[in-house]
């Protein structure tokens, strides 16, 4: 192995800006931890709380545990009907028939909510949206899923599919209502990322959330998320309910031009479950200062380029990377790049490389992606045959060391997942 080349071989050659702005981050968290260490519990099983902004996790509990979501599975019906009127395939004057089915299992006599439309009757796609978000209503998830697809079970596939469009790794859909299925189960994480692609890609939809209520059939019903009615900024999202459950919420705030997204599950009771809400949204907004650590288009540091004109390329965010740093904490700021490398030449900017892992104790406070700041074009012969010599010489000594059972990375020959620690 050729001297100094260990940093490309793991596949990240790190640049000062990340040592030294990761550093100034580490000495913020030293400075503060002359406080008294903080600490937040809840009675929750299950929670999650993210700035939005930044994608920053202030605290999770159990969040990639999976349960059954009860009627917040309605925020993904809601996405899908959310995509298809950006696109144009429906609009707000779209009509729709209750069917008998969705009148029968989601109407008043099905026991769970309901906004109460009557059977054979057209509603508009507007009225439909708010029977759904505001009144939590059954009927209108059912009416939805059937004129959309023919079925409910048609229309599930459409959901799973959309999951994982938008990255939700963990979680099930079997229906449009969140009525109780066997392998029909989410996690916390899943819904906060959920939450924030409803936020962020349907803003002019997303406000129908902040509703505070909805009359239909001369039926006047208060939206059920008890955030709403408290002075907290909350503006969505949806509450959920099931006896193998309990009670839960995805819920969303803005204070002075900050957004935080929440999630709890498994709670015992209402009061439960907006007192614990509550609780940890207001704890987000007091107890973290935020921290620009990098501006866009900065670079953030060098992947390793194997037979180009240059031997790295800079990794740039796209956007600001912030992140929440909590006031008084004692826990240890740390970051690294993760990519799999080393990049083959030709690199074109702007090609998504790798991440930018922000922790904060054992928290992975954020996670952003990083792109090739600059194309590198194919370098010489020469300069090719020497990073193939070099390649295959590292790529032995990474089998020998396996074999040893002394470390190496798990990962090809030809490139492994590298990662550079700051701090």
């Amino acid at each position: 192995m050729l001297p100094g080349r260990r940093q490309a071989w793991d596949g990240t050659v790190m640049r000062r800006p990340l040592l030294t702005l990761l550093a100034a981050a580490c000495a913020l968290g030293a400075g503060l931890a002359a406080a008294a260490a903080q600490s937040f519990q809840t009675a929750a099983p299950h929670a999650i709380l993210i700035d939005a902004d930044s994608g920053s996790v202030l605290f999770e509990k159990a969040a990639d545990e999976r349960f059954s979501p009860a009627s917040m599975a309605k925020l993904m019906t809601t996405d899908i009907v959310f995509e298809a009127l950006k696109s144009g395939r429906l609009s707000m004057d779209t009509e729709f028939t209750v069917t008998e089915d969705a009148w029968k299992r989601g109407g008043a006599g099905g026991g769970g909510s309901s906004m109460f439309a009557q059977v054979n009757s057209r509603i508009k796609m507007a009225d439909l949206l708010r029977g759904l978000i505001v009144q939590s209503g059954n009927d209108a998830a059912i009416t939805i899923a059937e004129n959309m697809a023919g079925s409910e079970e048609a229309f599930a596939g459409l959901m799973n599919q959309r999951a994982k469009e938008i990255g939700l790794t963990n979680s099930t859909f079997r229906n449009a209502t969140g009525y109780a299925a066997p392998d029909q189960k989410v996690t916390a994480r899943d819904m906060a990322k959920l939450a924030l692609h409803i936020i962020d890609t349907y803003p002019d939809y997303y406000k129908i959330f902040s509703e505070k209520e909805f009359t239909w059939n001369k039926i006047r019903q208060q939206n059920r998320n008890p955030l709403l009615a408290l002075d907290i900024g909350a503006d969505g999202l949806k509450t959920g309910y099931l006896e193998e459950s309990g009670y839960a919420l995805t819920g969303s705030a803005v204070q002075n031009g900050q957004r935080l997204v929440l999630v709890v599950s498994g709670l015992k009771s209402a009061r439960d479950r907006a007192s614990e809400s509550r609780k940890l949204m207001e704890w987000g907004f007091r107890a973290f200062e935020p921290r620009q650590v990098f501006t866009p288009g900065e670079t953030v540091a060098e992947a390793s380029v194997y037979g180009g004109q240059s031997g790295s390329v800079p990794l740039v965010a796209k956007k600001p990377v912030r992140v929440l740093l909590p006031r008084g904490s004692s826990d240890r700021v740390s970051a690294k790049v993760i990519y799999t490398g080393p990049l083959v030449a030709p690199v074109e900017e702007g090609r998504r490389v790798g991440v930018l892992r922000i922790q904060r104790g054992d928290t992975v406070a954020l996670d952003q992606p990083l792109y090739a700041g600059a194309s590198v074009e194919p370098g010489t012969l020469s300069q090719r045959a020497m990073d193939a010599a070099l390649e295959f010489g590292t790529g032995l000594v990474r089998k020998a060391l396996d074999r040893a059972g002394k470390g190496g990375d798990k990962g090809t020959d030809k490139g492994a997942a590298g990662a550079a620690n700051p701090s």
